[in-house]
């Protein structure tokens, strides 16, 4: 009988940031971590979010024993209400705070009937099929934060989940290395770790250092100061909570993503305000300017995120004004520099002083640098390893780090997503792939928008649409009249009137030397596309969508 073999799969977030999803499977038993979602590139028009492809996981939905969540952060949790309801009812386990992020994102999404939530503490154990699960703690820029340890009858697999090494922490735990060194000692058969920042060299700062810089920006600002980052950053919103307390101010959140995760943070203990000091964005109005801190999403130049509508003057209760001090405490996600600097540059417009990472150490990220990914290999001495999270590029570093500290060319595999990776105690191998990819979501619909409708979105956005309407004689099958042309985002109608007057013309010709009745629909569509495409092409060189109308009279 062959011998059973661990599968490694990723789905998602492997040659890619963001979308994160990896199934582990052992004969009759699938295990899932993580089901992120992406947010849309540039050239996805109109698209909303994207998450991964999980055909795989639905079709086996009967053999998936549980799905596993490192952290809350999006592209770790946001592709669950769109999974959970194909599968049946299975249970997702993860921390308290994590466990309550995915309980807001479910409300939100409306998926929130039958689904299996279950807290698993750090160091406690579970067996999921063929499986043995436990959680670790790792340092990221979330409470509550996990790696995973599995335990497979084939040896120990351990994903790192998002991490980096801080010893001294804001919030949550630091991450357990003891914990690591002992696994590594008895020996791990594979490590799949995160790739993120394998780009940096030495290693990332220490949460401590950005608290040292609001505390100094706070207790100098001569007037109000807006602290700007990503709603799940807790850690970052405690320590404007302290430097706010340290200096007499009070703190107001404002943006409905950042008050719903100051909400459950304080509800669940992972933050502490004093008493008096958190207000509603109401009782800003009679406070003097430098007895007030804010702290609001928008770090991404997000359109409708509060900074970005304070910076449009379009914000309900905030107006910027001079003597204001901003804070971004985050660094542009890659593809949204543009946004940010925009954003920048219309508050420094209204009078404000804005202090961003290339001005003050306002920020650190939340994945380990080069020196703390080799210090993991170190420790766990794996047989086998994987990276994950990230793009090819973080991927191919992260590979040759671990070659850096003696792990053998061949036991080191980049995979991407789809790729299957076999794994027994002795020996593993690339060994095929599964349908992966991208699921566009657009509003309500949910993978019905395909490549067809993008690259349609992307004609229109270039070359505009043209509308043809042609009147046909319902008895003698004749044209009533000439046709009549519309035309949007293709030319400037009152500029280019005469060749929209030649293009009718032309129009007229085609049917007459046709000379046959014109009722037939589907020689009117061809006719109508192949002379306008031509016509406009010769005289614009670009190639409009083309709607042909027939209407009957």
């Amino acid at each position: 009988m062959p011998k059973s073999k661990l599968k490694i799969i990723p789905l998602g977030g492997l040659g890619e940031i963001g979308k994160n999803m990896m199934v582990l499977e052992y004969e009759n038993d699938i295990i899932v971590i993580d089901a992120g979602l992406m947010f849309p590139e540039e050239e996805m028009l109109g698209i909303d979010l994207v998450i991964p492809d999980f055909t795989y996981v639905s079709e086996r939905k009967g053999k998936v024993r549980g799905i596993i969540i490192t952290h809350g952060h999006e592209d770790h949790i946001g592709a669950l209400p769109y999974i959970l309801p194909q599968l049946d009812n299975v249970p997702v386990y993860s921390t308290k705070l994590t466990n309550g992020l995915i309980r807001v994102k479910l409300k939100e999404r409306k998926t929130r009937q039958g689904v299996n939530l279950k807290i698993l503490n750090h160091g406690q154990q579970i067996t999921l099929g063929k499986f043995r699960i436990e959680l670790f703690p790792v340092c990221h820029s979330i409470p509550d934060a996990s790696g995973i340890i599995i335990h497979t009858p084939e040896g120990v697999v351990i994903h790192s989940g998002d991490f980096k090494i801080d010893h001294t922490p804001v919030s949550g735990r630091p991450t357990d290395l003891s914990r690591l060194a002992q696994l590594g000692a008895k020996g791990v058969l594979l490590l799949l770790s995160d790739s993120t920042y394998a780009e940096l060299p030495g290693y990332t700062p220490s949460e401590q250092s950005v608290g040292e810089s609001l505390e100094h920006f706070i207790a100098n600002a001569p007037g109000r100061v807006i602290v700007t980052t990503f709603s799940s950053l807790i850690s970052r919103i405690q320590q404007v909570i302290d430097a706010a307390a340290k200096h007499q101010r009070r703190v107001f959140v404002v943006g409905r993503s950042m008050t719903e995760t100051v909400r459950i943070s304080l509800e669940l203990g992972y933050l502490n305000a004093p008493n008096g000091i958190l207000g509603r964005i109401e009782e800003i109005k009679g406070l003097p300017a430098n007895k007030i801190v804010l702290v609001t999403t928008g770090s991404q130049g997000e359109p409708t995120s509060a900074l970005v509508r304070m910076a449009n003057r379009d914000h309900k209760h905030v107006h910027i004004q001079r003597g204001d001090t901003i804070i971004l405490s985050a660094t542009p996600v890659p593809g949204n520099e543009s946004l940010v600097n925009r954003t920048v540059d219309n508050l420094f417009r209204q009078g404000a002083s804005v202090i961003y990472s290339k001005l003050g150490q306002v920020h650190v990220h939340g994945h380990g640098s080069q020196e703390e990914l080799k210090l993991i290999l170190s420790l766990v001495k794996p047989k086998f390893f994987a990276p994950v999270h990230g793009e090819y590029r973080h991927l191919s570093l992260h590979a040759r780090l671990a070659e850096s500290v003696g792990i053998p060319p061949e036991n080191i595999f980049v995979l991407e997503d789809g790729d299957i990776l076999e794994v027994n105690a002795n020996a593993a191998k690339k060994n095929g792939k599964v349908t992966s990819g991208h699921v566009y979501v657009d509003g309500l619909s949910v993978g019905d928008i395909g490549g067809v409708v993008l690259r349609t979105r992307k004609m229109l956005s270039r070359d505009g649409i043209v509308v043809v309407i042609i009147a046909v004689n319902r008895q003698s099958g004749k044209l009533v009249g000439r046709p009549d042309i519309v035309t949007r985002g293709f030319i400037d109608t009152r500029e280019s009137a005469k060749m929209i007057e030649e293009s009718r013309e032309l129009l007229m010709k085609t049917f007459d030397h046709s000379g046959s009745r014109v009722t037939e629909w589907s020689f009117i569509n061809t006719k109508v596309r192949d002379a306008l495409d031509k016509f406009y092409y010769e005289r614009t060189k670009r190639r409009p969508m083309i709607l042909p109308f027939m209407v009957k009279v």
